[in-house]
């Protein structure tokens, strides 16, 4: 009975043993057998089965590093071939406005070869503005008066436009052209009401208006008394 019970015992026990893989009772039954076997091999399966689930894991963790290290360089030759572009795009707009800037100092300078008449209006316009500048400082605005006349009608301020219309080129030049006809309207305007202080303001703003222009159009080293 006790031998029995022991024997019961052992057969329980040995399926789960590992060590009992390599070896066999003669006193197990057919059954247990067949269990013990069936246990072995799962366990055998198992043990390579481990290695190889690490290896596939290994493996996905590798190609997806190198999936990213690819797209990166993709991305970084993409950015420097875009910014390649946009520095040839800049280089490009850049020579464009030299060409363009060129162009201009080139037709400025055959304009201002052939614009003897205009040079010489503007030389007159000037003259006569410092005429009106002399009066006013003598508090003289009656002599102010007659060399401006009642309007910009007046010969020499119509020929100091028709300077304008034909040399000034940019927008800045065309600018200066307009605020100088502004300042003259209200220097005739002062002179005319007989107040001084205003006359003297009108008169500055027109003088620099006009000295702005010949330096903006490269004149003002042709021209005496700016």
């Amino acid at each position: 009975m006790a031998s029995l019970f022991i024997s019961n015992i052992k057969t329980s026990f040995l399926p789960s043993l590992p060590s009992s893989c390599s070896s066999s009772s003669s006193s197990s039954t057919s059954l247990l057998k067949s269990h013990h076997a069936i246990v072995c091999k799962a366990l055998n399966s198992e043990s390579t089965l481990i290695p190889l689930v690490i290896t596939k894991r290994n493996l996905a963790i590798s190609l997806s590093a190198t999936f990213l290290l690819s797209l990166a360089s993709s991305k970084g030759s993409f950015d420097h071939a875009n910014a390649a572009i946009l520095e040839a795009d800049e280089d490009d707009e850049l020579m464009e406005r030299i060409k363009k800037d060129r162009k201009k100092r080139i037709e400025r300078q055959g304009a201002i070869i052939s614009s003897n008449k205009e040079t010489a209006y503007l030389q007159d316009g000037i003259y006569q503005l410092s005429k009106v500048g002399q009066a006013i400082e003598n508090n003289d605005l009656s002599s102010a008066f007659s060399v401006l006349g009642q309007n910009t009608d007046t010969d020499w301020v119509k020929k100091v436009n028709a300077a304008f219309n034909k040399l000034s080129y940019s927008p800045e030049e065309k600018s200066e052209a307009d605020t100088f006809n502004s300042s003259i309207s209200s220097l005739i305007s002062s002179v005319s009401k007989n107040d001084v202080e205003a006359s003297k303001l009108a008169f500055v703003a027109s003088a620099s208006s006009l000295e702005k222009w010949t330096t903006l159009t490269g004149l003002v080293g042709q021209l005496k008394g700016l």
